[in-house]
């Protein structure tokens, strides 16, 4: 087992990678209040690792909530449905959230315990390739509104995260190969000997060989702790995680949340993205091809299909809640392993990238 800690000025908290731990009551069980605890999951991760975790949960009081799987359900009312719950079971403030699942489980939860009594302990026990690597580190809690993704949400650190590698084991390929995305975002963004190493071992990190997959997660996790260490609420330098996930949010809810998975639509975007730095001259030509031929070797898509309309989506963008006065602030890059904040792309600009990436289907 490896502990890597995010450093915060307050609410520290490990994150504990290995394998076999969800069952492991004694290591984060000290992470909880001494209260009641709600665990959240989904209908698909229940089934599979609820028992685990209601065994090392064993000696104290704790209640279940099921929610539907997937990110058309991270609403008001699926968070409703989760306050709901904590004052049916008279929750206080020194109960406690678990959340058992992906991106999703791990978002709405959060925000439920930054709602609730304002402000709750929670534990994050991601399952999900993308959910171990980013969105389980970090504090941002959300849920989604019809015209844009995460809209409504805050910074709520957890007490403890608790990767459990063995759960990647029963991820359906397609989720896995989106979590990958956000794995590749990290090399793009700051850490070329990470992305360059992805390109060499692309066959090991497809079949999901445990050495490559231990040493992807430990060095995305330590890589987003970095930055979240010096840029807790995206003041700065933060913002650089962003890198694809204008464009692949505004490609989510342009397409209602149903037709991509959350890393496939940061995959596209990522590659929008360095389209547009080309088109601004900010780096060589040839890094969008380089990023998306790693990107499609790992299995993800990486252009826009045709008949998702381009008005719909500068529409989508322009609601982004990264944007700032002077128009929208998008994550660019320099050279792979170097990105740069900017708001200063023209809309035409813009639209020329996303008309770049549009595929044949």
């Amino acid at each position: 087992m490896k502990t890597i800690e995010v450093i915060l000025a307050a609410n520290s908290y490990p994150v504990y990678l290995g394998t076999d731990l969800l069952a492991a009551g004694d290591l984060w069980q000290k992470h909880l209040g001494k209260g009641k605890t709600l665990i959240v999951s989904n209908d698909v991760v229940a089934p599979l690792y609820l028992e685990q975790v209601k065994t090392a949960l064993a000696g104290r009081e704790f209640v279940t909530h099921i929610i539907p799987d997937g990110e058309r359900y991270k609403t008001a009312e699926t968070w409703s449905g989760i306050i709901d719950k904590l004052i049916h079971m008279q929750a206080r403030r020194d109960s406690n959230l678990v959340a058992l699942g992906g991106g999703v489980v791990g978002d709405i939860t959060g925000f439920a315990a930054a709602c609730y009594m304002r402000g709750i302990n929670f534990v994050q026990l991601p399952t999900t390739l993308l959910a171990q690597v980013d969105a389980s580190v970090g504090g941002k809690t959300a849920i989604n509104h019809e015209k844009g993704k995460n809209l409504i949400g805050a910074f709520h650190q957890p007490g403890a995260v608790v990767i459990d590698s063995a759960t990647l084991d029963t991820l359906p390929q397609r989720e896995f190969c989106a979590g990958l995305a956000e794995i590749v975002k990290y090399g793009a963004i700051s850490d070329v000997g990470l992305f360059e190493w992805m390109e060499l071992n692309a066959k090991d990190i497809s079949q999901r060989q445990a050495a490559a997959l231990d040493h992807l997660i430990c060095e995305s996790v330590k890589n987003k702790a970095a930055i979240v260490s010096q840029d807790e609420k995206e003041a700065g330098l933060r913002a650089l995680l962003n890198f694809g996930h204008s464009f692949g949010h505004a490609l989510e809810a342009e397409t209602a949340y149903s037709q991509f998975l959350h890393g496939e639509a940061v995959s596209i975007g990522m590659v929008t993205a360095a389209r547009l730095s080309e088109i601004r001259g900010l780096c060589d030509t040839g890094t969008a091809q380089r990023l998306s031929a790693l990107l499609s070797t790992l299995g993800l898509p990486v252009k826009q299909p045709k008949g998702i309309m381009i008005s719909g989506l500068t529409k989508a963008l322009a609601l982004d809640k990264k944007a700032v006065v002077s128009g929208l602030r998008l994550i660019l890059l320099k050279a792979l392993g170097e990105a740069v904040i900017d708001d200063q792309s023209s809309p035409d600009e813009i639209i020329n990238a996303i008309e770049q990436n549009v595929g044949s289907s």
